[in-house]
């Protein structure tokens, strides 16, 4: 039983490894053919950590796990949640696409005093695409320009989706 839980233990264990930690600035609710107007405003502080590549799931080309934390500095909706990014190119411009789930405290209710219409965000969690274009300026620092998404994806209430779209510049720091 000893050298089972041995062999388990080995397999389990991930070598320490570096990651890098990621901050930026974003316009908030920048309107998008994906949203619809909330009435929120003001613009965001993002901070995260990406973690190195998973070498095993290299099937889906090695992802990077990533948790993010974004603060609205207007009193809108802010969230934190966790995802998977893929960097796409070698060369010093690069795209990564993520995908993650978030947790937002934006109001359960609000209704639009002109329209009538809902514009609360359907769900507390919500789904978190994002894409960015980067270029490394060194072996350590990376700048990217940035869309990141927040929505229920019509998943819990298929009459409204009004969802936020984000655009802004991030700087990564590789450890």
């Amino acid at each position: 039983m000893h050298r089972f839980s041995l062999a388990i233990a080995g397999m389990c264990a991930v070598p320490a490894q570096a990651g890098e930690v990621f901050a930026g600035a974003y316009v908030h609710e920048v309107d998008t053919p994906f949203t619809l107007y909330t009435g929120e405003s003001g613009a965001d502080a993002e901070l995260g950590y990406r973690f190195d590549p998973i070498e095993q799931l290299g099937a889906i080309g090695k992802p990077s796990p990533y948790v993010i934390a974004s603060l609205n500095t207007g009193g809108g909706t802010s969230f934190a949640g966790v995802g998977l990014s893929w960097k796409i190119g070698k060369g010093p411009v690069y795209v990564r696409p993520g995908v993650g789930l978030v947790v937002h405290d934006g109001p359960s209710e609000r209704i639009d005093p002109f329209t009538g219409r809902h514009t609360e965000l359907g769900s507390r969690v919500l789904f978190e695409p994002e894409i960015a274009v980067g270029t490394q300026v060194t072996e350590r620092v990376a700048i990217e320009v940035s869309w990141v998404h927040i929505s229920q994806g019509r998943i819990f209430n298929a009459q409204q989706n009004p969802g936020i779209d984000m655009i802004g510049v991030r700087f990564n720091w590789r450890l």
